[in-house]
Protein backbone atom coordinates (compact mmCIF):
# COMPACT_ATOMS: atom_id res chain seq x y z
CA UNK A 1 0.00 0.00 0.00
CA UNK A 2 2.75 2.45 0.98
CA UNK A 3 4.76 1.50 -2.08
CA UNK A 4 1.77 2.20 -4.32
CA UNK A 5 1.23 5.60 -2.67
CA UNK A 6 4.89 6.51 -3.17
CA UNK A 7 4.74 5.39 -6.80
CA UNK A 8 1.61 7.50 -7.32
CA UNK A 9 3.33 10.52 -5.76
CA UNK A 10 6.46 10.01 -7.88
CA UNK A 11 4.50 9.83 -11.13
CA UNK A 12 2.16 12.75 -10.35
CA UNK A 13 2.41 15.31 -13.20
CA UNK A 14 2.65 19.05 -12.77
CA UNK A 15 -0.51 20.96 -11.99
CA UNK A 16 -1.87 22.50 -15.21
CA UNK A 17 -2.55 26.17 -15.78
CA UNK A 18 0.38 27.69 -13.90
CA UNK A 19 0.59 31.43 -14.73
CA UNK A 20 4.03 32.59 -15.78
CA UNK A 21 4.14 35.96 -14.05
CA UNK A 22 1.54 38.40 -12.75
CA UNK A 23 1.65 41.85 -11.20
CA UNK A 24 1.64 40.36 -7.70
CA UNK A 25 5.07 38.89 -8.36
CA UNK A 26 6.56 42.32 -8.96
CA UNK A 27 4.72 43.66 -5.91
CA UNK A 28 6.30 40.88 -3.85
CA UNK A 29 9.77 41.82 -5.15
CA UNK A 30 9.14 45.48 -4.25
CA UNK A 31 8.00 44.56 -0.73
CA UNK A 32 11.02 42.30 -0.28
CA UNK A 33 13.46 45.00 -1.40
CA UNK A 34 11.77 47.50 0.90
CA UNK A 35 12.09 45.03 3.76
CA UNK A 36 15.81 44.63 3.11
CA UNK A 37 16.35 48.39 3.13
CA UNK A 38 14.28 48.79 6.29
CA UNK A 39 16.11 45.99 8.07
CA UNK A 40 19.51 47.41 7.15
CA UNK A 41 18.39 50.76 8.56
CA UNK A 42 16.99 49.50 11.87
CA UNK A 43 19.13 46.50 12.77
CA UNK A 44 22.63 46.74 14.16
CA UNK A 45 23.27 43.09 14.99
CA UNK A 46 23.47 41.71 11.44
CA UNK A 47 26.13 39.02 11.19
CA UNK A 48 28.24 38.87 8.03
CA UNK A 49 26.46 41.85 6.49
CA UNK A 50 27.54 41.36 2.83
CA UNK A 51 26.63 37.67 2.84
CA UNK A 52 23.30 38.33 4.58
CA UNK A 53 22.32 41.06 2.11
CA UNK A 54 23.42 38.96 -0.89
CA UNK A 55 21.36 36.01 0.35
CA UNK A 56 18.26 38.18 0.95
CA UNK A 57 18.54 39.81 -2.48
CA UNK A 58 18.96 36.39 -4.07
CA UNK A 59 15.81 35.14 -2.32
CA UNK A 60 14.04 38.26 -3.54
CA UNK A 61 14.44 37.31 -7.21
CA UNK A 62 13.59 33.60 -7.06
CA UNK A 63 9.80 33.95 -6.60
CA UNK A 64 9.55 35.42 -10.11
CA UNK A 65 9.97 31.90 -11.57
CA UNK A 66 8.44 29.88 -8.73
CA UNK A 67 5.42 28.62 -10.71
CA UNK A 68 7.11 27.67 -13.97
CA UNK A 69 10.28 26.24 -12.35
CA UNK A 70 9.30 25.33 -8.76
CA UNK A 71 12.05 22.74 -8.14
CA UNK A 72 14.80 24.89 -9.63
CA UNK A 73 13.81 27.85 -7.44
CA UNK A 74 13.72 25.70 -4.28
CA UNK A 75 17.10 24.22 -5.20
CA UNK A 76 18.62 27.67 -5.81
CA UNK A 77 17.08 29.17 -2.68
CA UNK A 78 17.78 26.40 -0.19
CA UNK A 79 20.99 25.52 -2.03
CA UNK A 80 22.28 28.99 -1.19
CA UNK A 81 21.28 28.36 2.44
CA UNK A 82 23.17 25.04 2.40
CA UNK A 83 26.24 26.73 0.91
CA UNK A 84 26.14 29.37 3.62
CA UNK A 85 25.79 26.62 6.23
CA UNK A 86 28.86 24.80 4.91
CA UNK A 87 30.85 28.03 5.06
CA UNK A 88 29.60 28.54 8.62
CA UNK A 89 31.01 25.14 9.59
CA UNK A 90 34.45 26.24 8.39
CA UNK A 91 34.39 29.82 9.62
CA UNK A 92 32.16 29.90 12.68
CA UNK A 93 30.13 33.16 12.76
CA UNK A 94 29.23 34.87 16.06
CA UNK A 95 25.50 34.29 15.43
CA UNK A 96 22.90 33.27 12.82
CA UNK A 97 23.59 34.68 9.37
CA UNK A 98 20.73 36.16 7.38
CA UNK A 99 18.00 38.79 7.30
CA UNK A 100 14.42 38.35 8.42
CA UNK A 101 13.41 39.45 4.93
CA UNK A 102 14.55 36.05 3.66
CA UNK A 103 11.24 34.67 4.94
CA UNK A 104 10.09 35.04 1.33
CA UNK A 105 11.49 31.54 0.91
CA UNK A 106 8.15 30.32 2.27
CA UNK A 107 6.58 31.30 -1.05
CA UNK A 108 8.91 28.86 -2.83
CA UNK A 109 7.67 25.98 -0.68
CA UNK A 110 4.07 26.87 -1.39
CA UNK A 111 4.76 26.97 -5.14
CA UNK A 112 6.59 23.62 -5.03
CA UNK A 113 3.57 21.80 -3.57
CA UNK A 114 1.04 23.80 -5.59
CA UNK A 115 2.58 23.54 -9.06
CA UNK A 116 5.42 20.99 -8.98
CA UNK A 117 5.31 17.40 -10.20
CA UNK A 118 5.62 14.45 -7.83
CA UNK A 119 9.31 14.03 -8.61
CA UNK A 120 9.93 17.72 -8.01
CA UNK A 121 8.13 17.60 -4.67
CA UNK A 122 10.18 14.61 -3.49
CA UNK A 123 13.51 16.06 -4.63
CA UNK A 124 12.67 19.54 -3.34
CA UNK A 125 11.59 18.09 0.01
CA UNK A 126 14.95 16.35 0.28
CA UNK A 127 16.77 19.63 -0.35
CA UNK A 128 14.72 21.42 2.31
CA UNK A 129 15.35 18.62 4.81
CA UNK A 130 19.09 18.74 4.10
CA UNK A 131 19.11 22.50 4.71
CA UNK A 132 17.30 22.01 8.04
CA UNK A 133 19.68 19.26 9.25
CA UNK A 134 22.68 21.41 8.34
CA UNK A 135 21.17 24.33 10.27
CA UNK A 136 20.96 22.15 13.39
CA UNK A 137 24.72 21.82 13.32
CA UNK A 138 25.59 25.40 12.40
CA UNK A 139 23.13 27.39 14.54
CA UNK A 140 24.30 26.71 18.07
CA UNK A 141 22.71 29.81 19.58
CA UNK A 142 19.12 28.64 18.98
CA UNK A 143 17.72 25.80 21.14
CA UNK A 144 16.83 22.63 19.20
CA UNK A 145 13.19 22.92 20.24
CA UNK A 146 12.89 26.35 18.66
CA UNK A 147 14.60 25.08 15.52
CA UNK A 148 12.13 22.21 15.21
CA UNK A 149 9.26 24.67 15.74
CA UNK A 150 10.76 26.88 13.05
CA UNK A 151 10.90 23.91 10.69
CA UNK A 152 7.23 23.22 11.42
CA UNK A 153 6.44 26.84 10.58
CA UNK A 154 8.39 26.36 7.36
CA UNK A 155 6.11 23.48 6.40
CA UNK A 156 2.88 25.49 6.83
CA UNK A 157 2.97 27.06 3.33
CA UNK A 158 3.77 23.63 1.88
CA UNK A 159 0.64 22.19 3.52
CA UNK A 160 -1.42 25.13 2.27
CA UNK A 161 -0.07 24.67 -1.26
CA UNK A 162 -0.92 20.95 -1.18
CA UNK A 163 -4.46 21.64 0.05
CA UNK A 164 -5.08 24.30 -2.62
CA UNK A 165 -3.82 21.91 -5.26
CA UNK A 166 -6.05 19.14 -3.96
CA UNK A 167 -9.13 21.37 -4.12
CA UNK A 168 -8.28 22.53 -7.64
CA UNK A 169 -7.68 18.94 -8.77
CA UNK A 170 -10.93 17.77 -7.19
CA UNK A 171 -12.90 20.49 -8.97
CA UNK A 172 -11.23 19.70 -12.29
CA UNK A 173 -12.14 16.04 -11.86
CA UNK A 174 -15.74 17.01 -11.16
CA UNK A 175 -15.74 19.18 -14.28
CA UNK A 176 -14.36 16.27 -16.30
CA UNK A 177 -17.12 14.08 -14.92
CA UNK A 178 -19.72 16.66 -15.92
CA UNK A 179 -18.26 16.84 -19.41
CA UNK A 180 -18.33 13.05 -19.59
CA UNK A 181 -21.99 13.00 -18.55
CA UNK A 182 -22.81 15.58 -21.19
CA UNK A 183 -21.03 13.51 -23.81
CA UNK A 184 -23.01 10.47 -22.74
CA UNK A 185 -26.25 12.41 -23.12
CA UNK A 186 -25.14 13.49 -26.57
CA UNK A 187 -24.30 9.88 -27.38
CA UNK A 188 -27.80 8.79 -26.36
CA UNK A 189 -29.29 11.55 -28.48
CA UNK A 190 -27.12 10.47 -31.39
CA UNK A 191 -28.39 6.94 -30.86
CA UNK A 192 -32.00 8.16 -30.98
CA UNK A 193 -31.36 10.28 -34.06
CA UNK A 194 -29.65 7.52 -36.02
CA UNK A 195 -32.30 5.00 -34.97
CA UNK A 196 -35.04 7.34 -36.19
CA UNK A 197 -33.44 7.91 -39.58
CA UNK A 198 -32.50 4.26 -40.11
CA UNK A 199 -36.04 3.18 -39.26
CA UNK A 200 -37.37 5.59 -41.88
CA UNK A 201 -34.86 4.23 -44.41
CA UNK A 202 -35.95 0.64 -43.74
CA UNK A 203 -39.63 1.52 -44.15
CA UNK A 204 -39.02 3.37 -47.42
CA UNK A 205 -36.84 0.56 -48.74
CA UNK A 206 -39.54 -1.98 -47.97
CA UNK A 207 -42.13 0.20 -49.72
CA UNK A 208 -39.88 0.54 -52.76
CA UNK A 209 -39.42 -3.25 -52.98
CA UNK A 210 -43.20 -3.77 -52.86
CA UNK A 211 -43.86 -1.11 -55.53
CA UNK A 212 -40.94 -1.94 -57.81
CA UNK A 213 -42.87 -4.35 -59.99
CA UNK A 214 -46.12 -2.40 -60.32
CA UNK A 215 -45.07 1.26 -59.99
CA UNK A 216 -41.41 1.92 -60.91
CA UNK A 217 -41.82 5.70 -60.43
CA UNK A 218 -42.95 5.21 -56.83
CA UNK A 219 -40.07 2.81 -56.24
CA UNK A 220 -37.60 5.44 -57.51
CA UNK A 221 -39.21 8.01 -55.20
CA UNK A 222 -38.79 5.62 -52.27
CA UNK A 223 -35.11 5.15 -53.14
CA UNK A 224 -34.65 8.90 -53.24
CA UNK A 225 -36.16 9.06 -49.76
CA UNK A 226 -33.73 6.41 -48.56
CA UNK A 227 -30.85 8.44 -50.00
CA UNK A 228 -32.09 11.59 -48.27
CA UNK A 229 -32.47 9.87 -44.91
CA UNK A 230 -29.01 8.32 -45.26
CA UNK A 231 -27.45 11.74 -45.94
CA UNK A 232 -29.15 13.19 -42.87
CA UNK A 233 -27.94 10.31 -40.73
CA UNK A 234 -24.35 10.71 -41.89
CA UNK A 235 -24.51 14.44 -41.18
CA UNK A 236 -25.67 13.89 -37.60
CA UNK A 237 -22.97 11.30 -37.03
CA UNK A 238 -20.23 13.56 -38.39
CA UNK A 239 -21.38 16.32 -36.05
CA UNK A 240 -20.87 14.32 -32.86
CA UNK A 241 -19.40 10.85 -33.16
CA UNK A 242 -15.80 12.05 -33.59
CA UNK A 243 -15.94 13.58 -30.12
CA UNK A 244 -17.84 10.80 -28.37
CA UNK A 245 -16.98 7.32 -27.25
CA UNK A 246 -19.35 4.48 -27.95
CA UNK A 247 -21.38 4.47 -24.73
CA UNK A 248 -24.88 4.45 -26.12
CA UNK A 249 -25.19 0.80 -27.08
CA UNK A 250 -27.89 0.15 -24.51
CA UNK A 251 -29.63 3.50 -24.70
CA UNK A 252 -33.40 3.48 -24.76
CA UNK A 253 -35.18 5.12 -27.64
CA UNK A 254 -36.87 8.35 -26.54
CA UNK A 255 -38.06 11.45 -28.37
CA UNK A 256 -35.65 14.36 -28.07
CA UNK A 257 -36.97 17.56 -26.50
CA UNK A 258 -36.33 20.61 -28.66
CA UNK A 259 -37.49 24.10 -29.57
CA UNK A 260 -41.09 22.94 -29.96
CA UNK A 261 -41.11 21.93 -26.28
CA UNK A 262 -39.86 25.25 -24.88
CA UNK A 263 -43.32 26.74 -24.60
CA UNK A 264 -44.50 23.83 -22.46
CA UNK A 265 -41.30 23.84 -20.40
CA UNK A 266 -41.37 27.54 -19.56
CA UNK A 267 -45.11 27.65 -18.91
CA UNK A 268 -44.97 24.84 -16.36
CA UNK A 269 -46.50 25.83 -13.00
CA UNK A 270 -44.32 26.29 -9.91
CA UNK A 271 -41.87 28.86 -11.21
CA UNK A 272 -41.43 31.95 -9.06
CA UNK A 273 -40.37 34.16 -11.99
CA UNK A 274 -42.22 35.31 -15.06
CA UNK A 275 -40.60 33.94 -18.21
CA UNK A 276 -40.76 35.95 -21.43
CA UNK A 277 -40.12 33.57 -24.35
CA UNK A 278 -39.71 34.73 -27.93
CA UNK A 279 -38.84 32.52 -30.89
CA UNK A 280 -37.68 34.35 -34.02
CA UNK A 281 -36.47 33.31 -37.43
CA UNK A 282 -36.37 29.86 -38.99
CA UNK A 283 -36.46 27.27 -36.21
CA UNK A 284 -38.42 24.54 -37.98
CA UNK A 285 -35.58 22.73 -39.73
CA UNK A 286 -32.89 22.32 -37.08
CA UNK A 287 -30.76 19.17 -36.94
CA UNK A 288 -31.88 17.04 -33.97
CA UNK A 289 -28.59 17.55 -32.10
CA UNK A 290 -28.87 21.35 -32.36
CA UNK A 291 -32.58 21.22 -31.57
CA UNK A 292 -31.92 19.27 -28.36
CA UNK A 293 -29.00 21.54 -27.43
CA UNK A 294 -31.22 24.65 -27.65
CA UNK A 295 -33.69 23.03 -25.28
CA UNK A 296 -30.97 22.00 -22.79
CA UNK A 297 -29.34 25.45 -22.77
CA UNK A 298 -32.63 27.23 -22.13
CA UNK A 299 -33.67 24.68 -19.53
CA UNK A 300 -30.42 24.91 -17.53
CA UNK A 301 -30.21 28.71 -17.79
CA UNK A 302 -33.78 29.27 -16.62
CA UNK A 303 -33.32 26.76 -13.80
CA UNK A 304 -30.20 28.62 -12.64
CA UNK A 305 -32.10 31.91 -12.70
CA UNK A 306 -34.89 30.38 -10.60
CA UNK A 307 -32.38 29.11 -8.05
CA UNK A 308 -29.77 31.84 -7.83
CA UNK A 309 -31.19 35.17 -9.03
CA UNK A 310 -31.87 37.38 -5.98
CA UNK A 311 -34.81 39.81 -6.14
CA UNK A 312 -35.47 38.86 -9.76
CA UNK A 313 -38.91 39.28 -11.32
CA UNK A 314 -38.42 38.14 -14.91
CA UNK A 315 -36.36 35.90 -17.14
CA UNK A 316 -36.13 36.87 -20.81
CA UNK A 317 -35.48 34.03 -23.28
CA UNK A 318 -34.72 34.72 -26.93
CA UNK A 319 -34.09 32.02 -29.52
CA UNK A 320 -33.29 33.30 -33.02
CA UNK A 321 -32.81 31.14 -36.09
CA UNK A 322 -30.43 32.73 -38.60
CA UNK A 323 -29.34 31.25 -41.97
CA UNK A 324 -26.13 29.77 -40.58
CA UNK A 325 -26.67 29.51 -36.84
CA UNK A 326 -29.05 29.57 -33.91
CA UNK A 327 -28.56 32.19 -31.20
CA UNK A 328 -29.86 31.70 -27.64
CA UNK A 329 -29.97 34.45 -25.01
CA UNK A 330 -31.28 34.01 -21.46
CA UNK A 331 -31.18 37.05 -19.16
CA UNK A 332 -32.66 37.68 -15.73
CA UNK A 333 -33.03 40.98 -13.86
CA UNK A 334 -31.85 39.78 -10.46
CA UNK A 335 -28.59 39.96 -8.54
CA UNK A 336 -26.16 37.10 -8.08
CA UNK A 337 -24.78 37.27 -4.54
CA UNK A 338 -21.46 35.45 -4.19
CA UNK A 339 -21.45 34.34 -7.82
CA UNK A 340 -17.72 33.71 -8.34
CA UNK A 341 -17.51 31.02 -11.01
CA UNK A 342 -19.71 28.92 -13.23
CA UNK A 343 -21.35 25.81 -11.88
CA UNK A 344 -21.14 22.31 -13.29
CA UNK A 345 -24.34 22.76 -15.31
CA UNK A 346 -22.81 25.57 -17.34
CA UNK A 347 -19.63 23.54 -17.77
CA UNK A 348 -21.70 20.77 -19.34
CA UNK A 349 -23.47 23.21 -21.63
CA UNK A 350 -20.14 24.65 -22.77
CA UNK A 351 -18.97 21.14 -23.55
CA UNK A 352 -22.13 20.43 -25.56
CA UNK A 353 -21.85 23.70 -27.50
CA UNK A 354 -18.17 23.05 -28.27
CA UNK A 355 -18.89 19.52 -29.50
CA UNK A 356 -21.45 20.94 -31.91
CA UNK A 357 -19.00 23.57 -33.18
CA UNK A 358 -20.54 26.48 -31.28
CA UNK A 359 -19.78 28.49 -28.17
CA UNK A 360 -21.47 29.54 -24.94
CA UNK A 361 -20.75 32.52 -22.70
CA UNK A 362 -22.14 33.27 -19.24
CA UNK A 363 -21.62 36.27 -16.99
CA UNK A 364 -23.12 39.44 -15.57
CA UNK A 365 -25.49 41.30 -17.88
CA UNK A 366 -24.83 44.79 -19.21
CA UNK A 367 -27.04 46.29 -16.55
CA UNK A 368 -28.45 44.01 -13.89
CA UNK A 369 -28.72 40.27 -13.62
CA UNK A 370 -27.01 37.29 -15.23
CA UNK A 371 -26.89 36.50 -18.94
CA UNK A 372 -26.21 33.32 -20.89
CA UNK A 373 -25.48 33.59 -24.63
CA UNK A 374 -24.91 30.69 -26.99
CA UNK A 375 -24.36 30.37 -30.72
CA UNK A 376 -24.80 27.01 -32.42
CA UNK A 377 -24.20 26.28 -36.12
CA UNK A 378 -27.18 24.86 -37.96
CA UNK A 379 -25.01 22.19 -39.51
CA UNK A 380 -26.43 22.54 -43.04
CA UNK A 381 -27.40 25.21 -45.50
CA UNK A 382 -31.02 26.31 -45.78
CA UNK A 383 -31.35 24.50 -49.06
CA UNK A 384 -30.69 21.15 -47.40
CA UNK A 385 -33.34 21.01 -44.70
CA UNK A 386 -36.10 18.67 -43.71
CA UNK A 387 -39.11 19.04 -41.44
CA UNK A 388 -38.27 18.56 -37.79
CA UNK A 389 -39.83 15.59 -36.07
CA UNK A 390 -43.07 16.38 -34.35
CA UNK A 391 -43.48 15.10 -30.82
Amino acid sequence: MLRDDLRTLWTEPRAPGAPRRVWRDWALVAVQLGGIVLELTLREDIVWLPAAVALAAWMCLLPLWRRTHPLAMVALGFGATILLGVVSLIVVPPGPVGLYSSVVVLVLLYALLRWGSGREVVVGGGIVLAAFVLQLFTDRSTPPGEQVAGFGFLLVPAVIGASVRFRATARERQLDQVRSWERERLARELHDTVAHHVSAMVIRAQAGRVLAATNPAAAVEALEGVEEEGARTLEEMRAMVAALRDRAAGAELAPLAGVADLERLLRAPGGRLRVDLRLDGDLDALPPAVDAAVYRIVQESVTNAMRHAVDATEVVVRVTGAPGQVRITVHDDGARAGRGRDGYGLAGLRERAALLGGQLRAGPGTGRGWQVEAELPRGRSDGDTHPRRRR
